[in-house]
């Protein structure tokens, strides 16, 4: 086999060959253009290949992917652009400096919005569209006080938001980064932590076509931008979609990676190329790939360049030499770059000192930057991205731009001050610089008329969340009867409960066509497949093949109008897919109320980080945990048993975690839930355990709804009872069990069922903070008498969490399956843990025995 590089010029041993194959590409293009150049040089590949020739990379020379004579006429201003982004520039730097010099503790960033600026402005100017059915954009965080700076120029937030940067508490500030449950008006998306960004871009573009495909939104023309810094690729999530976004050909997403080559500490790739890898990876993908490294003062110089010696140069500069001339003056950048070779020496002879340090990166040049993004939205079948080459701390001098130091730098001195405006050409006098004065030219300005009338041509300002959405009315209690009415001899576990729920809600005009079941591969583990044929799972290319189980009554179905989301092997990529469904009440103003189940253990612990930003994005919908708690899930073993997701959930303000034991509880939790999220719109989302043991339901107790709702209910009361036995999901069998061997020996116990701990725990908070009323589970208690016991599949620091509001004087004991999970059956795992209702009634014995009650 003979392997090749794609791109070489070192050492060519017939550079007459090489140009007349040059020459006749150049004559295919000008005959037939750009895609019968492509065809042709496909053909010739796969041919290629067939003789075993093989290119090693999808890697193209390190040069703009679209060449002058293909850039589309610039339909802005470009001197008034660059006065607005001139002032947005500033008064982003002042509003971090002057937070840190007040206090430094605060921290914040320049250099990342310094380096992004003319990317953004260039969308804000002429791309990115507003309102309901315009664009959805996910802004690099790091960069986000270059969009309150904008905000502040359009008189969307105030000199007084601006001076409480970081400084929340007073209800006046702005945000560290993109927090939608801070800002709810504000911010279409959390885009904090690293990698959920490009992850749940690529899920809210796919969640988009879904609501296309399936006829319940028109969003032919809308499109998904996400900012990434080219560190934040590093990050697994940024890379878990992007073999989705090929596949199911989303045009309607792009990409737009921040190179400037430089993470928090250094370089990205300083031994190699970031742009380079990035290009390779994404075409590897199937992404349409637009490399955007040279602004319009370099095209001359390609120009000049007949032998490539400026792309040889380029090839073997690694980025950590890239970065040391983004930070060095031009004298240095010509005797280390381009004096290596006096060929390339020649080509910018005729360039001053000055010419040449004005040889722009791409992602600073709004001709070039335009040029890419008009690209990006033309293209069809494929997802786009776009390679922005910049510096950081762009404009900041020897203070910052190019510096190991850049991202950390918070303080600028007077002096640097002084530079960038005269660098950024601003009507600052010494005294605003000395103050840090935000600048706001008057409503008149040609400034401000060009900036409002650009933004009133694509439908409003950005960013801006809309929350509002019709209501959708939930069926009544009543119509779940199957459930709420016990199951008779019938035995069954709570996630066949689950699935014949969701059945019933499918059947409801009012609800089914909102509904979003979401699973990961385990549709069949969860007795879910009889849906397949019912709803369809969803493609957007609907069935291409034969099932192999088509003769089978629940036959594997894809559809083009499918409403499962069934989405293989991938809890992130589920969860992102969750979160693009419980956010389009307000992305699309169209409530939907996804349903995704999964593996508990897969859950909060594989997925945490997702799940918080799934709050903070202010999501609607039920995360299911199936399979649930240390000891059902019996021979899987140690990384299979959950024992902790709801310890984990407690930690989230809007989670209402729940652990039903019986289908009743189930029915009142789930439907009251849909209440809450879709009739009263509040954001809160749901997680709710669900077991896979089977056994016989009883039907709801009477005036026992609002008991299961708010945490806990009596649900077996004892004569003169001398203790009360607290229990969750599949333990309160093991405690009705216990009691039943207690009142054998003469001590008469109270059950409780309690369906959500942290139910228990924040209401406790609440109430004690208010001081008006006992909280529900002191007032439930207050009255009984004997020591409590309280029990769970979970660690034993799950019952712990309402130890505080336990009424005085009663001894308080928990139980817990605390330790790895291990493989044997059910009844050996419950003995093993404590947890069963032989060692629960022994721990009852034991304490009345020690305390000589008996």
């Amino acid at each position: 086999m003979i392997e090749h590089g794609l791109f070489s010029l070192n050492g060519d041993p017939d550079p007459t060959e090489t140009q007349d194959w040059r020459e006749a590409i150049e004559s295919v293009i000008r005959t037939g253009g750009p895609e019968r150049a492509a065809f042709v040089l496909g053909h010739a590949l796969e041919h290629a290949s067939r003789l075993g020739v093989h290119l090693r990379s999808g890697r193209t020379p390190y040069r703009n992917t679209i060449p002058p004579r293909r850039q589309p006429p610039y339909p802005g201003d470009l001197q008034l652009e660059s006065r607005i982004t001139g002032l947005i520039r500033w008064n982003a730097l002042a509003m971090v400096v002057r937070a840190n010099q007040q206090h430094p503790e605060l921290g914040g960033h320049i250099a990342t919005y310094a380096s992004i600026a003319e990317l953004f402005e260039t969308g804000f100017n002429h791309f990115f569209r507003a309102g309901r059915e315009g664009d959805l954009v996910f802004f690099q965080p790091h960069a986000a006080p270059g969009i309150y700076a904008r905000a502040f120029l359009e008189g969307r937030l105030t000199e007084e938001n601006l001076e409480h940067f970081r400084r929340e508490t007073s209800g006046k500030g702005l945000s560290s980064y993109c927090h939608t449950f801070l800002m709810p008006h504000f911010w279409q998306f959390p885009n904090a932590s690293m990698g959920l960004g490009p992850i749940n871009a690529i899920y809210q573009a796919r969640f988009m076509r879904y609501l296309q495909n399936r006829g319940l939104i028109d969003a032919a023309d809308r499109r998904v931008w996400a900012f990434i810094g080219d560190g934040e690729m590093d990050e697994p999530e940024s890379l878990g979609g992007l073999s989705i976004a090929a596949r199911e050909e989303l045009d309607n997403l792009v990409f737009v990676i921040n190179c400037n080559l430089q993470r928090l500490d250094g370089p990205v790739r300083g031994n190699g190329s970031i742009v380079q890898e990035l290009e390779g990876l994404f075409n590897g993908y199937g992404w349409n790939v637009i490399k955007l490294l040279w602004g319009s003062d370099w095209d001359p110089i390609f120009a000049r360049d007949k032998n490539d010696v400026l792309l040889r140069r380029f090839e073997e500069t690694v980025d950590g030499q890239m970065q040391t001339y983004a930070a060095t003056d031009a004298q240095f950048n010509r005797e280390h770059f381009f004096n290596k070779y006096p060929e390339l020496a020649e080509l910018i002879d005729d360039l001053s000192d000055e010419n040449v340090e004005n040889l722009q990166r791409g992602g600073h040049d709004p001709v070039k930057i335009f040029a890419a993004y008009d690209a990006a939205i033309k293209t069809r079948g494929r997802p786009t991205v776009i390679l922005a080459q910049t510096k950081k701390g762009f404009g900041m001098g020897r203070w910052g731009q190019g510096k190991m130091t850049a991202h950390q730098r918070k303080k600028l001195e007077y002096e640097a001050l002084v530079e960038f405006r005269d660098r950024f050409d601003l009507p600052l006098s010494e005294t605003d610089l000395r103050g840090l004065r935000f600048y706001r030219p008057a409503d008149d300005s040609p400034e401000m008329q060009y900036l409002h009338s650009r933004r009133e041509q694509l439908g409003g300002y950005l960013p801006a969340r809309d929350s509002s959405a019709p209501i959708v009315t939930v069926p009544q209690l009543e119509t779940l009867d199957a459930l709420i009415n016990g199951s008779g001899e019938r035995e069954f576990s709570t996630t066949m409960a689950f699935v014949q729920l969701l059945r019933q809600f499918l059947r409801d005009p009012e609800v089914r066509d909102r509904l979003v079941p979401i699973v990961a591969d385990e549709a069949r583990t969860f007795g879910m497949e009889a849906l397949f044929r019912q709803i369809g799972i969803y493609s957007p290319f609907g069935q291409l093949y034969d099932p192999e189980d088509k003769d089978q009554l629940s036959y594997y179905k894809e559809a083009r109008e499918g409403q499962i989301l069934e989405e293989g092997i991938t809890e992130a990529g589920a969860l992102s897919s969750w979160i693009a469904a419980a956010t389009s009440y307000a992305v699309h103003g169209k409530a939907m109320l996804p349903y995704y189940i999964f593996y508990s253990m897969f859950g909060f612990q594989r997925v945490g980080d997702l799940i918080w930003a799934a709050a903070d994005s202010r999501s609607r919908g039920f995360l299911i945990g199936a399979t649930a708690g240390r000891t059902t899930l019996s021979g899987e073993g140690l990384q299979h048993q959950d024992g902790s997701s709801h310890l984990i959930a407690s930690t989230i303000p809007t989670c209402k975690a729940y652990d039903p034991g019986f289908a009743h509880e189930l029915a009142v939790i789930v439907r009251d839930g849909m209440r809450r999220m879709l009739e009263a719109q509040e954001d809160v989302f749901y997680y709710v355990t669900v077991m896979n043991e089977n056994y016989v339901h009883p039907a709801l107790p009477p005036q026992s709804e609002q008991g299961i709702l708010r945490g806990m209910y009596l649900l077996r009361g004892a004569e003169r009872a001398k203790a009360q036995l607290l229990a969750s999901g599949t333990i309160l069998r093991q405690a009705l069990l216990a009691a039943d061997q207690l009142q054998c020996d003469g001590i008469p116990v109270n059950v409780w069922s309690v369906t959500s701990w942290t139910e228990l725990r924040w209401d406790g908070i609440r109430k004690s903070e208010e001081g008006r009323e006992q909280p529900w589970i002191t007032a439930s208690l207050a009255s009984t008498r004997g020591p409590i016991f309280a029990a769970s599949d979970y660690v034993s620091a799950l019952p712990d969490l309402v130890r505080s509001w336990i009424p005085a004087g009663k001894k308080f004991v928990t139980l817990g399956t605390d330790g790895f999970g291990m493989s044997d059956t059910r009844a050996a795992l419950r003995d093993h843990f404590g947890v069963s209702a032989n060692a629960i009634a022994q721990r009852v014995r034991s304490e009345f025995i020690h305390s000589s009650v008996i």
